[in-house]
């Protein structure tokens, strides 16, 4: 395979909400693939443990929400130029809440839209001024995002924009050699229905009831397919989901 890099020389990975499930497994992946991190999430301490456990692979932390436009521009103004990632991965996201739009929760609708597409649009638009010929921008989608579901009005929106943007960034950026993928996950067992059911146990094992759905770490193999692959490859789009799931309402389960 034609590939100019080496596993010791892949360059600064940039990701969002590294601090549990998808953002936190792409971490653990990228540092073994030889990649130098800089991670990102609201959660001090959780920030601290996967620095801890990653040790000198992350040359920086940076603990702050997306959602706040002047924090995110402040965390990043202090970025050195060495540290400009070559890789960035906008996965900071978030359901919150399942139910007919007739009867949503304005709060609920502001925390998807505002780090869902908004956070996505903050860092984006303080990074991508510096990033360089060779960049790769890998946005975390979700088959939520190509169908919509009852239930999931406002949720399914922002992914809808997500899909709209990885687009748009294409184009945009295509002219500064910059790429722009996105990975779309199904259903993957992580904190995402824990969060969404507000703390709800019960129903968030529900979700995954009687079928094996993706884990963390299958949707970070994704990433990194993307990532690691030679300068003249543009891996745009993977819709990634479990063998029982065929498409954002459709489950085969035992």
């Amino acid at each position: 395979m034609k590939n100019h890099e080496t596993q010791n020389n892949r360059g600064t990975m940039f990701i969002t909400g590294a601090t549990s499930g998808f953002g936190e497994a792409i971490a653990k992946q990228a540092a073994a693939a030889g990649f130098k991190l800089i991670l990102t999430g609201r959660r001090g301490d959780r920030l601290e443990q996967i620095q801890h456990l990653l040790g000198d692979k992350v040359i920086k932390t940076l603990c702050f929400d997306v959602r706040d436009c002047d924090a995110t521009r402040q965390a990043i103004e202090r970025l050195g130029d060495d540290e400009i990632p070559r890789i960035l991965v906008n996965n900071a996201g978030l359901a919150v809440g399942k139910g007919p739009v007739d009867k949503g929760i304005y709060d609920d609708w502001n925390r998807m839209i505002d780090t869902n597409v908004k956070g996505l649009l903050h860092v984006t638009r303080e990074l991508t001024p510096r990033m360089t010929q060779g960049a790769r921008i890998i946005n975390i989608g979700s088959v939520a995002g190509r169908q919509p579901y009852p239930g999931g009005a406002v949720y399914n929106a922002s992914k809808f924009a997500v899909d709209g943007l990885t687009h748009a960034m294409r184009m945009d950026l295509l002219p500064r050699g910059i790429q722009v993928a996105q990975v779309a996950p199904g259903a993957a067992d992580t904190e995402f229905s824990l969060v969404r059911f507000k703390g709800d146990e019960e129903a968030a094992d529900a979700v995954y009831k009687g079928f094996e759905p993706l884990t963390a770490d299958d949707v970070a193999d994704s990433v990194l397919f993307i990532a690691t692959r030679p300068p003249h490859v543009s891996v745009q789009d993977i819709l990634i989901m479990p063998a029982a799931q065929a498409s954002a309402y459709h489950f085969h389960t035992s």
